[in-house]
């Protein structure tokens, strides 16, 4: 038996891959493009451990995926796989399109002729578990309650669309052709690992490297603050006993404004690694220029996978963020070498030469 995973050189991926193997022996391929989010070093620690292979490849390449899939024989696929940078699909959203929309298909046409071939208790028993985001949902205002599974799909963004366009093939594919299917739709996630682009690890390193932390507009617009560990217990929850065809949110809440969130990681900042000249990391927030179609508030209602399956996230935000800072102050060579010179230019490019 084993696990193939998607996108598991990212963020979330990797994560999961990690807590997958600390918890037991049931090997896990992993299919990643390795993008500029997809690090090989994330998972660095189970080179050479017979229950961990990568392979380089996109989910939008269907014969390598139909012949990974024939070799390993998984017993589900989790779908990781993913453009999932809302400035970046605002700047540019063909790369979007092509791997959240076109590869899905590609990959949901691969694993369903896979399933079709299994046979008895391994056609029953088959999985495809979907990760998807609660950007979906679109927006919310201060009064509306949190985005149950129920809410209408209202996509803002090219990077939410791509994602509600992929969330769509999934369910037609359950509902068509019968592929036993789950989605997840999680909220805004945050801990180890994280590429340096999204608020919390940037806000991190700038602090770190004495550069202005951005924010966007007036910082007031809210999210639902999920820890990746959390996340990823949710994630085995839903592949051991979700529905099939049902959709569950995931999310930690946690509803925090981005402005608190970044004055919270000054404040942990100030305790853990203090500035030399004494001064609060706070004096470097920066207001810049709001993105295009900025979603106001996020928040979501998982009360349904309570009910069903008795998951409730075990981290509070602070005891979130406070791991999460230590990690970042513990590693920063994992920082450094993700932060590359192209890396550089892109946040030059999105924030400009803001100054405190």
């Amino acid at each position: 038996m084993a696990l193939l995973v998607t996108g598991g050189a990212g963020f979330i991926g990797s994560n999961f891959i990690r807590d997958w193997l600390a918890l037991g022996d049931e090997p896990v391929v992993n299919l990643d493009k390795l993008t500029y989010a997809g690090n090989p070093a994330n998972l660095g620690q189970y080179v050479g451990d017979r229950r961990y292979t990568l392979v380089q490849g996109d989910i939008g390449d269907a014969a390598l995926v139909a012949q990974l899939l024939a070799t390993v024989q998984p017993r589900a696929v989790l779908n990781f796989a993913a453009e999932s940078h809302v400035d970046r699909s605002i700047l540019g959203a063909d790369d979007f399109i092509q791997t959240n929309i076109v590869g899905t298909f590609r990959l949901l046409e691969a694993v369903r002729a896979y399933w079709k071939g299994l046979q008895g208790e391994a056609h029953a028993a088959f999985r495809f578990l979907h990760v998807s985001t609660d950007e979906v949902y679109g927006t919310l205002s201060p009064t509306d309650p949190p985005f149950a599974e129920t809410n209408r799909y209202e996509p803002n963004s090219p990077y939410a669309a791509t994602k509600a366009a992929s969330d769509h093939l999934v369910r037609a594919w359950h509902h068509t052709h019968g592929l036993p299917v789950i989605t997840t739709n999680c909220s805004n996630n945050y801990g180890p690992y994280h590429f340096p682009e999204k608020l919390i690890p940037l806000v991190i390193h700038n602090a770190l490297a004495g550069k202005p932390l951005p924010i966007y507009g007036d910082g007031q617009q809210v999210r639902d603050w999920l820890y990746v560990g959390d996340h990823c217990s949710a994630i085995r929850t839903v592949l051991a006993g979700g529905r099939l065809g049902e959709t569950y949110n995931i999310g930690g809440w946690n509803e925090k404004p981005n402005l608190e969130v970044v004055r919270t990681l000054c404040a942990h900042l100030d305790a853990l690694a203090p500035r030399a000249d004494g001064a609060s990391y706070a004096t470097q927030i920066t207001f810049v220029k709001d993105r295009p179609g900025h979603d106001r508030r996020y928040a979501i209602d998982a009360r349904k996978l309570e009910r069903e399956l008795g998951w409730r996230p075990a981290e509070t935000f602070d005891t979130g963020i406070e791991k999460t800072v230590r990690w970042y102050l513990a590693n920063p060579q994992w920082v450094q070498d993700v932060t590359s010179g192209a890396y550089r230019e892109w946040v030059g490019a999105q924030y400009g030469a803001a100054t405190p």
